[in-house]
């Protein structure tokens, strides 16, 4: 495989894999329109297409706190069992219809209880859902492993609570933990009681930090929570005065040296003001330094986005070449929250293969 532009109508067949997508940030825009019927809720517009221009216009606002507030008209259909059936099953399917070979779905089961369901129940229910879609997936020759990452909500106080879930559903699906919402303000380590359990329970997980909030979060996440992956991240760049020249300061050089996984959406980062542009988004420069660096869609319906199109922007807009996208994969599977040996049969069954046969 040589060092060259990879064609837009190849990357839909590339392998690929996503660590950061959120369940109710990834909705079928019929499907919104669909539920919300079935449920007596008022959206924006009930024309699937203005739907998905609506989100997406809504979230280019460069605001964090109005690109979260968006999420409103989609857990609003995610309070019933056939809603969340229904939401799971078409997430997987969606992923495979993409070229997603492995995948990380997270979901904060407190936003998803007001229909009544309990929190145990939620996950069931999703966990259901998923199996439902990669059943599906696997039968139509696109299989797609998908793995769950139950969210504590950093505003709230049930992360403790949802931590004990993680550890109830481990060996159903469940493969890790994150905190979701708002950054400013609201740093993790208030939840240190749930990643203290986890840590306990040997059970892994992320910390969204460093995008609306700088470095001071992504070290709480790291040396006080003890984060294995930093969602967003994208402000490690703070502690490279000089992107060009590649002299790292002592927490970006910890970052990388100890391969911690960064969680990278350019298109989602954009939209919250905390990129300026494809070009010049971060991945690339921290990708050439040697950061492990992974690329991901964030939320497909909010920024009307999938795995295919982030390869696309990069490869077209920053000089992403086919080997670029391959180390990013690579990248993802290597930090999954899998076992080594299934981290491994992934990379050299399907991904490795797969870009030669694309390619």
């Amino acid at each position: 495989m040589t060092a060259t532009r990879v064609e837009a109508d190849v990357i839909r067949r590339l392998p690929k894999a996503v660590l950061h997508d959120h369940l109710d940030g990834g909705l079928r825009p019929a499907t919104v329109v669909e539920l919300a019927d079935t449920v007596g809720h008022t959206l924006p517009t009930t024309d699937p297409t203005e739907l998905a221009a609506w989100y997406y216009e809504a979230a280019n606002s460069g605001d964090l706190v109005r690109y979260i507030a968006t999420f409103e008209h989609t857990l609003a259909v995610m309070q019933t069992r056939e809603g969340l059936l229904r939401t799971a099953e078409e997430y997987v399917l969606d992923l495979a219809a993409d070229g997603v070979v492995y995948g990380e779905v997270r979901y904060a089961p407190e936003l998803m209880v007001r229909g009544g369901l309990t929190l145990p129940e939620v996950v069931e229910t999703v966990q259901e859902g998923l199996a439902a879609g990669m059943a599906k997936a696997a039968a139509a020759g696109t299989p797609v492993r998908v793995g769950t990452l139950l969210c504590g909500m950093r505003m709230f106080d049930r992360s403790r609570e949802i931590a004990d879930l993680v550890v109830a559903f481990r060996d159903a699906g469940v493969v890790g933990f994150d905190i979701a919402g708002a950054e400013d303000g609201f740093p993790p380590a208030d939840h240190l009681a749930a990643f203290e359990h986890l840590r306990r329970e040997n059970v892994p997980f992320t910390i969204h930090a460093g995008e609306a909030h700088g470095l001071p979060s992504i070290h709480q996440a790291l040396q006080v929570c003890g984060a294995q992956r930093i969602g967003h991240g994208v402000r490690i760049t703070d502690d490279i005065p000089d992107l060009a020249a590649g002299k790292l300061g002592r927490l970006a050089g910890w970052v990388r040296d100890r391969r911690v996984a960064l969680e990278m959406c350019p298109t989602s980062n954009l939209q919250t003001g905390a990129a300026t542009s494809i070009a010049e988004h971060p991945i690339t420069a921290l990708k050439d330094l040697g950061f492990r660096v992974t690329l991901n869609t964030d939320n497909r319906l909010v920024s009307g986005t999938t795995m295919t199109r982030e390869m696309s922007l990069l490869v077209e807009q920053a000089g992403w070449t086919a080997e670029d996208l391959r180390t990013v994969t690579v990248n993802a599977l290597k930090s999954a929250f899998l076992p080594f040996d299934e981290r491994n049969a992934l990379i050299r069954d399907v991904v490795l293969p797969g870009y030669e046969a694309a390619l």
